[in-house]
């Protein structure tokens, strides 16, 4: 069934025994037990429906854990200053920001340092370590970043500095010179884990640290601080990050964390904290400090137990995003989203030498969230190329970055399954462009441009009962996506623009039930055009949320594309 966008949608096939099993021993509808099944939960997902949780420490028994916290409890039995780098996104600041909750608790010296995106660029490098070994660090912990620093690594060792990497991102072969690294990617028995982030690791090994030494820090009061890393560096919320999930949301006492309640009164929010708080409101803001060139913002919120502090940051870092949404949307409009549409490539590969290099990622999360495909987006930096990727949850661009690097096409990069970093000179522009195109080709089944909806469901499913039981899914986010569901004629009452980039409309089907519709980011599609002042019936394939104003809940589709 093609649509208005060109694209090829078709329902998943799912095996009615299954269903009809799933019915039988769990007692769930015919909806829920479809979805269940095309999502391929395990075991303990189908029990987390329920609430029957089990948040086990999946890296308690490794070697590497092991040598890890040993490393660590001798630098804190020898009174070692000890320095904790982190990554400028969600994911760095939050790993940090525990590790700086556990040592203040424990009153051990330390400092900590977010490198700034264009004057340090990104991770563990040779020149950051040298500007900073002048503190007279005994140990340095490389939280969310470290894997591909092997240089860097060797010049902490000829200073004989000891080196600890907490990371999830692709890791180079021969490994980095560490004292000890703990990162699923290395494939030493616990590599089934390469979906967590760093937060997550950091948040394993912490646990294991407070109980070996005498500290005030209730870790799991931070787990808050694991989702948000979780949501905001894109991980999958699937087996243990959706355990997490389900865990956090249930039990967060936002009294317990002045950092997240102060962001959320700052921003007038109200209802129990949500999936979507905290990658669209929270993480956003988090970032901007990183974006903006205030990476250390970030961090100083989240881990400051000063009320002045908390409030100044949140209030500085709701500045910075704003003046970011403001630059964004400067660049958005100036996208042709139609010439790009056009071109159909598989990989979406923008590049324009006057973006603020702080916004190629986002950029190219908008790409990839409108055009459903990888998008990557290139900046001029001084004398090379910068480029942020986002991908697609069955292409893996982290691999691809390192391989580019093996390849000595980039100058640096690294990242993980949906999102990477990268330098490049200019000269090599075309030649990255090829190989990220062929390398599509060869190692993705997407090229058909299939696309696939859960059901066929009626208007007259679009009733509480029926959310209600979606629900049951919860929390929705990469891996575990808002189910997409196809809906026959329907016919548009109504339709407006709002804020020169939404349609909001009123669709009524034929037995008369109406349907408040949005299409988010739609001016300047194909399908916006059939939407304002469309006459015919259309078909729908959209998604059902709850838009909640004023306190007030109601459904709402959100489309995502429509045939005639």
């Amino acid at each position: 069934m093609i649509s208005v966008s060109g694209k090829n949608w078709e329902e998943i096939k799912i095996n009615q025994n299954l269903v009809n099993k799933l019915k039988q021993d769990y007692g769930f509808n015919d909806i829920l037990s479809r979805l269940i099944i095309s999502r391929k939960f395990n075991e303990e997902e189908i029990a987390s429906i329920n609430n029957n949780l089990n948040l086990n420490n999946v890296f308690l028994n490794t070697d590497d854990f092991k040598r890890s916290v040993q490393l660590v409890l001798e630098s804190i039995n020898k009174k070692e200053k000890i320095c904790i780098l982190g990554d400028y996104d969600v994911d760095g600041s939050a790993a940090t920001s525990l590790f700086v909750k556990f040592l203040e608790d424990i009153k051990h010296p330390y400092f900590y340092y977010i490198p700034d995106r264009e004057k340090d660029g990104y991770g563990a490098t040779k020149k950051l370590f040298q500007k900073l070994i002048l503190r007279n660090p005994k140990l340095v912990i490389m939280v969310d970043c470290g894997s591909t620093s092997n240089e860097a690594i060797d010049f902490l060792n000829e200073k004989k500095i000891k080196s600890l990497i907490i990371d999830h991102h692709e890791i180079n072969k021969p490994f980095p010179d560490a004292n000890s690294i703990i990162n699923p990617k290395k494939n030493n028995g616990y590599n089934e884990y390469d979906y967590l982030c760093a937060t997550t690791v950091s948040y394993f090994f912490l646990a294991v640290l407070i109980k070996g030494i005498k500290c005030n820090t209730i870790i799991k009061d931070y787990l808050i601080y694991v989702l948000l890393a979780t949501v905001c560096d894109v991980m999958p919320i699937r087996k243990l990050n959706r355990l997490i999930a389900i865990n956090t949301l249930n039990n967060f006492d936002i009294e317990k964390n002045q950092p997240i309640k102060k962001l959320f009164e700052l921003n007038n929010k109200k209802n129990k904290i949500n999936i979507n708080d905290l990658g669209y409101l929270i993480g956003p803001i988090l970032n901007a400090g990183g974006r903006l060139g205030k990476s250390e913002y970030a961090t100083e919120g989240l881990s400051s137990t000063n009320d002045k502090i908390i409030n100044d940051k949140c209030n500085d870092l709701i500045k910075l995003n704003e003046k970011r949404k403001q630059i964004e949307s400067l660049i958005l409009n100036e996208i042709n989203f139609k010439k790009i549409e056009e071109n159909n490539r598989d990989v979406i590969i923008y590049y324009s030498p006057n973006i603020n290099e702080g916004l190629i990622g986002i950029i190219a999360a908008r790409l990839k969230d409108f055009f459903n495909k990888p998008a990557i987006v290139i900046t001029s930096s001084n004398d090379l190329l910068k480029g942020s990727a986002r991908s697609v949850y069955n292409y893996n661009i982290g691999r691809v970055i390192k391989n580019l690097l093996d390849k000595d096409i980039i100058v640096s990069g690294g990242g993980h399954n949906m999102a990477a970093g990268f330098s490049l000179s200019k000269e090599n522009l075309k030649i990255f462009n090829d190989y990220i195109l062929e390398d599509f080709k060869k190692n993705t089944n997407l090229r058909d441009n299939t696309f696939y909806y859960d059901s066929e469901i009626s208007s007259h499913s679009l009733k509480e009962e029926f959310y209600e039981n979606l629900k049951k899914l919860e929390p929705f986010g990469t891996g575990n996506t808002l189910p997409t569901f196809l809906i026959k004629d329907l016919r548009i009452l109504n339709s407006k623009i709002l804020n020169n980039s939404h349609i909001s409309l009123i669709l009524k089907s034929k037995t008369g039930v109406s349907i408040k519709s949005i299409f988010f980011n739609s001016i300047n599609t194909k399908i916006a055009d059939y939407l304002i002042g469309y006459k015919k019936s259309i078909n729908v394939i959209g998604q059902i949320n709850e838009n909640i104003w004023n306190n007030k809940k109601t459904l709402q589709l959100t489309i995502r594309d429509i045939m005639m």
